[in-house]
């Protein structure tokens, strides 16, 4: 590969090599020199948060930080060396990070990036992932597409599907609630497993999932039945920048579709009096770069401050009801998260967006935000005329 220009900071990556070759040469004892000297608790990089209550700050990751979570994720996930693990995700989330510096190099994962955003799904079925963790989005969007294309296929694939999904609800179910699956609807459940699921996930590149994982923002408990019910072990999990990355899964025995899971091994987590969800471990952050005095906010007694309300599950499962500032109370008094009730209503394949407000009122209200294309053909199925978006969100048999 070859570069026009006089950038100086621009080179082939075989001149890369060849320069570090000829620098090895010269000054062997450069690189072991440099790697003795380095610390721990020095800042491996910062990452951007997420900016959800305020300006985005510059979060300092150590190198112990990364490490550390890295060692969590192997000690609570039985990783083997070889495994494959494709990045989806924009390089600047922690979770790629943690991953590709953390728990790749402890696990000794290969790691694999998709051609274009445009090939996922084709990249993802020709590598084989054997584990991949995805925000919520992309799992709502997916759940939202699979039921489109079965609503859409013939009465026979349909009723097939139809049925499948209720043997596979059933058993995850039981699986939820601990109880034994009786044995023809496990027989049933394996059955559909090979000639309905099998085919769908390779279909959609996750045949080869030991564990598929979703997190960045909330999930509607309906798509992790969903994807669970067609035999995808997705689970929800949760974490945040400061944090180092995920610090709290679902074990493949204990799936609640409601929570989060439980802390990883080396992690603590209790709620505060006021509801919010607050954290300990090695992994916590250094602090925030050149701000002080939001570094001194973030913690409470040591344990940092995570924004989010909850509560823990007499399992000692965490239930995330939503951002601690965004609870809001109607007339009444009684407490609401807008974000809970919104993750629920966007399981239906019809529903892109969802707003919900009423902060003092007697009732909330619900702002929708239809899919156009999902939408739009059941509008043609069933024969209702329609020109534009705002024509077709206000057909009396959309509303």
């Amino acid at each position: 590969m070859s570069f026009s220009g006089d950038d100086p900071w621009l080179v082939s990556f075989h001149d890369l090599l060849s320069g570090g070759e000829r620098l090895d040469c010269g000054r062997p004892e450069l690189f072991p020199g440099e790697l003795h000297r380095g610390n721990p608790e020095e800042t491996a990089m910062m990452i951007q948060t997420s900016g959800t209550t305020g300006m985005p700050k510059l979060a300092m990751l150590s190198h112990r930080n990364l490490t550390a979570m890295g060692e969590s994720w192997i000690r609570a996930v039985s990783i083997q060396a070889g495994e494959n693990w494709i990045f989806i995700s924009p390089p600047a989330w922690i979770v790629d990070q943690m991953w590709g510096l953390g728990v790749a190099l402890f696990g000794g994962m290969t790691m694999n990036f998709p051609e274009t955003p445009e090939t996922v799904l084709e990249d993802s079925r020709d590598i084989g992932p054997s584990r991949i963790i995805t925000s919520s989005r992309f799992r709502e969007e997916l759940a939202s597409r699979i039921r489109v294309r079965m609503g859409d296929a013939g009465w026979v694939k349909r009723c097939l599907f139809s049925e499948a999904e209720r043997v596979g609800r059933a058993v995850v179910s039981r699986q939820v609630c601990k109880e034994p699956t009786p044995p023809l609807i496990r027989g049933l459940y394996h059955l559909a497993a090979m000639i309905i699921y099998r085919p769908l996930l390779d279909r959609i590149g996750c045949a080869n999932f030991l564990s598929a994982y979703t997190g960045g923002h909330p999930i509607s408990p309906d798509v992790i039945s969903f994807f669970r019910a067609i035999s995808l072990n997705l689970k929800q999990c949760y974490g945040l920048t400061e944090g180092g990355g995920i610090f709290q899964i679902q074990p493949d025995e204990e799936v609640k579709p409601e929570t989060v899971g439980t802390p990883l091994p080396g992690v603590q987590v209790r709620i505060a009096e006021d509801q919010e969800v607050l954290v300990s471990s090695r992994a916590i952050f250094q602090g925030y770069y050149q701000d002080y005095q939001a570094t001194e906010a973030a913690f409470t007694q040591g344990w940092l401050r995570t924004g989010d309300a909850g509560y823990l599950d007499r399992d000692g499962h965490l239930m995330i009801i939503g951002r601690k500032e965004e609870i809001i109370r109607n007339k009444s008094g009684d407490a609401f998260s807008p974000d809970f009730i919104e993750t629920r209503l966007k399981f239906s394949p019809f529903i892109k967006e969802a707003v919900i407000f009423g902060e003092g009122r007697s009732f909330l209200t619900a702002m929708i935000n239809i899919d156009f294309g999902n939408t739009g053909s059941w509008a043609v199925e069933r024969m209702i005329p329609y020109t534009t978006y705002m024509d077709l969100s206000q057909q009396t048999a959309v509303e």
